[in-house]
């Protein structure tokens, strides 16, 4: 399939492929290593110290801000330290601190029984220091080698700050919006998640995987987590073998094929088995069918949580279900430590599954290079000098815009002028510590860049700009909607910054309804009643359901949580700097009940494919169509698709065939567009969707201008996975189109033969 490759005036594609994992140099070094010193260690280790290599806690003596973990008890840097010499831990994580790690990796090597590096670990998921836009809010750039190059700068502020291994990048597949870990991922697109997936992979991990600078990639959570029932966090996922094959695990592949040689099972249950224990998940398919050759880590104590799953009876039972599935690491429960020597004394675990997970972290260790350098990632000098650089704050400003989605501009109200003088109102505009958005686990909040700073820097002199929160974000403010009405009334416009807060977004933030809080509803409400013009800035961590005076508002931007650099890129947008060029990867509901809800689902018997809504498959209060659908983003310019061409109707088992449209822009300014490649199969052996996204192009044009965009279509395409879990294509009858979202174009049509 034609993909992604570097910008120029119009792109023109390079071939991509995720249908298997390559022999990328990360795993190529795993297969030339001389594994003699592995061999020793685990020859002459005792089971205790084993299991202490399997075992990795969080580190409760470097933390830096609030605990990421905040449930835990610190423990002093001496406790930490004698658990180190006696060999019971593998790493920790969530801590940094050069000085610090440099102590504890010190006795590691000397103290330590077989004298084994630690391994550093931590959340590092959009950005360290310098925070970079939410994976979802990046995803809807549809550009995955922006996602590389801020994968590439978060692993350089994360190894300058002593970190190995980054628990990230997640890539569940999300359809469900109530689902807080929407946010972490690249939305409800199977394929546009395998790009950022594998896009990110190298960013983090760098072509050399030695290197002071790369760190260790961990695609998460193996498998299924992204179909919680319900969309509530932590939820059992009951996913036909199909639907986990052909949505879910891709974006695995993807990273694996990439080089990624860890993951983390997820906390969820599949048909009944919790990830965590689960041998056909983590070594039938991951072992056995993909030939992976990394390590497995469990999530935060879900290892111990099998047994509120009821699949473990107790503690020793967890351990042995886990580590026989496959799970190569326990996360923080201990429960490796407490119970794998006496597990395989008393035959319950084999030696030989113990000393193959032993091996495969070992392998990886000496993947990143840590045997012959122990203090990798670990200095002082870079801890001072790598964090904040200037290219990475220019590049959070880029990465900003271009995740920023223009989903209306009636009247063409924006770009405003920098001269309107205007009145800045909501709950975050001047709030730092909300600028990186969830899961930012070591921003700097001191040089966030709000709203109300982006604003001020941008408008000229001469121009007011009125600041008032109006409302809390989940509660009113006295006197809040008074003061914010005041400022609409002395401003010729209304830049309402709206939406969720940080904390309504990531893990354990499920939501009954994907709404705006209610006292910010009220606040939107009363700025609209003042008869100005209001700019709806959506802040958000998923698609929402928008209602009332926000759904009627003159303009509408989908901004996410944009990180270091919020204000200034809202700034550039807003007057007209950059020109928004954002797609949504997520589907906009009508309403919360619709979830879940995506663009590429299956055909019923009875759609609605007219007027007449009776007895149709559909709500009674509203139609199946999205607010604002996948794959849609307005600019500040217009463009104008022709009907759907190919060079072929037939395609042979080993040709292709050229689709492409005449794309023009109708408007009178420069524009940034994003051409989309979508087919269906229109009869198959099993019911299809009723579109599928293949293909992307970004194009430059300048008015007026019109350009040929093209994609290459080939039979693996055109494949699906069948019961048997082969995946091919079937013979027949196809429709494409090339188009500007998943709902517009005019299709052709070719045949499979």
């Amino acid at each position: 399939m034609t993909g992604f490759v570097s910008r120029r005036r119009l792109l023109k594609g390079a071939s991509v492929s995720v249908i298997s994992i390559m022999l990328t140099p990360a795993i190529a070094r795993i297969g030339r290593l001389q594994d003699a010193r592995i061999e020793r260690l685990i020859a002459t280790m005792t089971l205790e110290e084993k299991a202490g290599q399997l075992s990795i806690f969080s580190d409760p003596s470097r933390v830096d801000g609030p605990p990421v973990n905040p449930g835990l008890v610190a423990q002093s840097m001496e406790t930490v330290l004698r658990e180190i010499a006696a060999g019971r831990m593998t790493g920790l994580y969530n801590g940094i601190g050069v000085a610090a790690g440099r102590e504890l990796q010190r006795v590691a090597i000397e103290q330590g029984p077989h004298k084994i590096p630690l391994i550093f670990a931590g959340d590092v998921i959009h950005g360290m220091k310098t925070t970079f836009p939410v994976p979802l809010g990046e995803a809807a750039s549809f550009d995955p080698e922006l996602a590389r190059r801020t994968a590439r700068a978060a692993a350089v502020e994360a190894s300058a700050k002593g970190i190995h291994w980054i628990f990230a990048p997640m890539v569940d597949v999300a359809r469900d919006q109530r689902w807080g870990r929407v946010v972490e991922g690249a939305g409800e697109d199977s394929w546009l998640g395998a790009q950022f997936a594998a896009a990110r992979v190298r960013g983090f991990q760098s072509d050399d995987l030695t290197a002071e600078d790369a760190v260790l990639a961990c695609p998460k959570h193996f498998a299924g987590y992204g179909a919680v029932m319900g969309g509530m966090d932590y939820n059992t996922a009951d996913i036909p073998e199909t639907t986990l094959r052909e949505t879910h695990l891709p974006p695995f592949k993807a990273a694996f094929g990439a080089g990624a040689l860890s993951t983390m099972a997820s906390f969820n249950d599949v048909a009944g088995v919790p990830s965590t224990g689960n041998r056909y998940l983590l070594t039938d398919i991951l072992r056995g069918e993909w030939g992976y050759k990394g390590l497995v880590v469990s999530d935060y104590t879900a290892d111990e949580e099998m047994i509120l799953h009821g699949f473990a009876a107790d503690g020793a039972d967890a351990a042995a279900k886990a580590i026989n599935a496959g799970c190569d690491i326990s996360m923080q429960s201990g429960l490796y430590n407490a119970h794998l020597p006496a597990l395989v004394r008393s035959g319950r675990v084999a030696l030989a599954t113990v000393d193959t997970a032993v091996r495969r972290v070992l392998r990886v260790k000496q993947a990143l290079g840590l045997f012959d350098n122990p203090y990798r990632s670990l200095d002082l000098a870079r801890e001072q000098r790598d964090v904040r650089l200037p290219r990475a704050i220019a590049l959070a400003r880029e990465a900003a815009g271009k995740s920023i989605v223009l989903l209306k501009n009636d009247g063409g109200l924006l770009p405003l002028a920098r001269s309107t003088n205007i009145a800045l109102v909501g709950p975050c505009v001047s709030d730092k510590g909300d600028m990186p958005g969830p899961w930012a686990s070591f921003p700097d909040f001191t040089t966030c860049v709000t709203p109300e700073e982006g604003f001020r820097a941008a408008l000229a002199a001469g121009a007011t700009l009125r600041v008032a929160r109006g409302a809390d974000y989940e509660a009113p403010l006295a006197g809040g909607i008074e003061q914010a009405v005041c400022a609409a009334r002395a401003s010729d416009v209304v830049v309402l910054v709206i939406g969720e807060s940080a904390r309504m977004s990531g893990e354990a933030q499920a939501r009954v309804e994907v709404t705006i809080p209610e006292a910010q509803m009220a606040l939107a409400e009363a700025v609209a009643a003042t008869g100005k013009p209001v700019i709806v800035l959506l802040r958000h961590g998923r698609a929402l359901a928008l209602s009332g005076a926000v759904r009627a508002a003159s303009a509408i931007l989908a901004t996410w949580f944009l990180g270091s650099e919020t204000g200034h890129a809202l700034a550039d947008i807003v007057f007209g700097a950059v020109a928004p060029q954002g797609r949504l990867p997520v589907s906009f509901p009508q309403k919360s009940g619709q979830e879940p809800f995506y663009y590429n689902h299956r055909s019923t018997g009875r759609p609605q494919l007219g007027a007449d809504p009776a007895w149709k498959a559909r709500y009674r209060e509203v139609t199946n169509e999205a607010l604002y659908p996948f794959g849609y983003g307005l600019g500040y310019s217009t463009a104008s698709y022709s009907r759907t061409t190919v060079n072929r109707t037939t395609l042979a088992s080993n040709s292709s065939i050229i689709v492409s449209a005449m794309v023009t822009n109708t408007g009178s300014r420069e524009m940034h567009e994003v051409a989309q490649l979508y087919i269906h199969d229109k009869v198959a052996s099993l019911t299809q969707p009723i579109r599928a996204l293949k293909g992307i192009r970004h194009l430059d044009l300048d008015p007026g201008q019109t350009v040929q965009v093209a994609f290459t279509l080939r039979r693996s395409d055109l494949t699906f996975v069948h019961p048997d879990g082969r995946r091919f294509a079937e013979p027949g009858t196809f429709d494409v189109w090339v188009a500007p979202s998943a709902v517009a174009g005019i299709p052709a049509s070719i045949v499979l033969v």
